[in-house]
């Protein structure tokens, strides 16, 4: 075959359907494993500076990216079996990811409940809250873009699961608002009590996440997601 009509052929299977549909999938696993290893540091470092500085809110901060890490190998799975085999059913290890990043949250909502209460009543002050201020900030500028790659790789292959995925990665940036406003109000003001405040509000989201976890597991299904922005 010459050479002008192989560039043709090669120009009209790159731009066929099934092509771009392996693009997408294909950026949609790029996209999966970039929030594992980004959640991964996010953890470590959180966990270390948080518990380096006696903040409630970072270190449970990053209790909470640690959970994510299990989600986010959940959803890497459903991407690869979407893209193999789009008709097969969840599966087991996804169910099971599932279930696990459920049974986390809630072992985070109590362990972090438990701390606002000691805070509260030895009003224990952080020595600083300066690295949740790095750090969320970081966080919502990399949620912010996640959301909107997913969102849009997700349209593109019309499914619901991945678009879902985007909508609840959009608790992760509500997360790190949280931790943002309550660690620039304690460096501002030196409120007392504002990082055991913060804390709950990571409460809220890990129980809203860790209920949605287990219906997922139960309902065996990605697509829904409360967190619809």
């Amino acid at each position: 075959m010459c050479p002008i009509v192989t560039n043709v052929v090669k120009k009209k299977l790159n731009g066929s359907p099934a092509m771009r549909n392996k693009n997408l999938f294909r950026s949609a696993f790029y996209l999966a494993i970039v929030t594992i290893v980004y959640n991964l540091i996010e953890g470590i470092i959180s966990m270390a500076l948080g518990y380096s500085d006696e903040t409630l809110a970072l270190f449970g901060f990053g209790v909470d990216s640690f959970i994510e890490v299990i989600s986010g190998i959940g959803i890497m799975m459903m991407v690869i079996r979407i893209w193999k085999n789009p008709g097969k059913s969840i599966t087991s290890f996804e169910v099971t990811a599932l279930r696990i990043t459920g049974i986390g949250f809630f072992f985070l909502s109590a362990g972090l409940g438990a701390g606002v209460i000691i805070n509260l009543i030895q009003g224990h002050k952080p020595e600083s809250t300066f690295w949740g201020i790095v750090i969320s900030a970081i966080s919502i500028l990399t949620m912010t873009w996640l959301v909107w790659a997913k969102k849009r790789v997700g349209r593109k292959l019309n499914s619901d699961p991945v678009i879902a995925d985007a909508n609840c990665t959009m608790v992760c940036l509500y997360m790190s608002i949280v931790l943002l406003i309550s660690s620039l109000i304690y460096e501002i003001t030196g409120f007392a009590y504002i990082d055991a405040i913060g804390a709950a509000g990571l409460i809220w989201f890990s129980v809203k996440e860790g209920m949605e976890a287990m219906e997922k597991a139960k309902k065996r299904s990605y697509a829904e997601c409360s967190c619809h922005t």
